[in-house]
């Protein structure tokens, strides 16, 4: 490589890391605490917990009889979707005031042993998780928030890419690990070397999915205008029939037609994404990857049948996929532990890439023009 072309992704590798800075410094402090966030709100009991006096051996009441209570609970409200708790005998119920409505009122966890109303609130995470998320994914800015992440998203991954490039040949040259002591810059430049190279896949991992998932909000529209219109499309203008079959007959012809599925969500007849003349019973797979893609099937509410079921198209798996990714929220705890760690470390390779350009505008203008190549590992 000659100097002028390291010179460029130099340059590259400073504006890319700079201008973005504060915001992925903001991004990983908040994702911090959010890689725990559902383990928090269950310890502040944010999330409903199973019924102490039910036994693991009770049978589960029927879905319907459990949005029967839901319904009653909130004084006649409609449940419009139903999603069980992985893991837990319990179901939330998204509550609207009819199910055509299309704003939540609240959500009414039940136990589907005994039918007890184990918690009733307007979210699932707390005020303190919901503000970190919101901080987190879009800047408190929706949209436009989520927009500005998605180019600071860019301007990560290129940072990595151009650090990669500068500082591997270098790198090559000196025992891996080694952090020189003769100076302050040199120290910190050697451990934000070393920080970069280690992290590398993780932080693009990290980033690349960070990107995909700012753009959430316009797969999961697209997905629904197209490849779920099409789906409900010959039943758009027919209304709810008169008599139904139950949701929990829907939800068996589900799972029948998906062996080795489980139910991720119900969609009630009349809700968007399900129309007027269908449940939309969602599946999932029942691996740690697999579960968080879902498979829509469309159940006929009039007599049961099976008008649709497709996989997703690939943008919206790869959205799927690359929510749990971005969190380390697939692997159990053990994961958790891993990407916080991880996190920990990406703040210090931020922390010091930042100091080492503080550092560097300190110094006398003379000293200022000479090339960063000069201060390398190895040179």
């Amino acid at each position: 490589m000659t100097s002028k072309t390291l010179r460029i992704w130099i340059r590259v590798h400073t504006w890319t890391s700079l201008l973005p800075m504060l915001v992925l410094l903001l991004l990983c402090v908040t994702g911090l605490p959010l890689i725990f966030h559902e383990d928090i709100d269950r310890a502040f009991g944010q999330r409903g917990i199973p019924d102490p006096s039910a036994t693991a051996t009770m049978p589960h009441l029927p879905l319907d009889r459990l949005m029967e209570i839901a319904s009653q609970a909130r004084s006649g409200e409609a449940v419009r979707f139903a999603t069980p708790v992985p893991g837990e005998p319990l179901w939330n119920m998204a509550m609207g005031s009819s199910v055509e409505s299309r704003k939540l009122t609240a959500i009414v966890t039940v136990d589907a042993r005994t039918g007890k109303v184990m918690r009733t609130g307007d979210r699932l995470r707390s005020p303190a998780m919901q503000f970190l998320r919101d901080l987190h994914s879009e800047l408190l800015l929706d949209d436009k928030g989520m927009w500005i992440l998605a180019i600071v998203g860019v301007c990560f991954v290129a940072s990595i890419v151009s650090g990669v490039v500068v500082y591997a040949p270098f790198m090559r040259r000196l025992d891996f690990g080694t952090v020189r002591k003769t100076s302050r810059r040199l120290y910190w430049l050697d451990l934000h070397n070393l920080g970069g190279i280690v992290l590398t896949v993780w932080l693009l991992a990290v980033g690349l999915t960070g990107v995909v998932n700012t753009l959430s909000l316009q797969i999961a529209n697209h997905w629904a205008a197209t490849e779920l219109a099409e789906m409900i499309r010959p039943w758009r203008n027919t209304p709810v029939p008169a008599k139904i079959i139950s949701a929990q007959s829907a939800a068996e012809t589900a799972l029948a037609a998906a062996p080795g599925m489980t139910i991720n969500t119900v969609a009630m007849p009349g809700t968007m994404m399900a129309g007027g003349h269908h449940y939309d019973v969602f599946l999932s797979g029942n691996q740690p990857l697999t579960s968080k893609l879902i498979m829509p099937v469309l159940i006929n509410a009039e007599d049961g049948s099976i008008s649709d079921m497709r996989s997703l198209p690939w943008y919206a798996q790869v959205l799927f996929l690359s929510k749990p990714l971005h969190f380390g929220d697939y692997g159990g705890m053990s994961l958790k532990i891993l990407w916080a760690l991880l996190d920990l470390a990406a703040i210090m390779v931020l922390g010091s890439g930042l100091y080492l350009w503080l550092a560097r505008i300190r110094r006398p203008q003379a000293a200022s023009q000479t090339s960063e190549v000069q201060h390398a590992p190895g040179r």
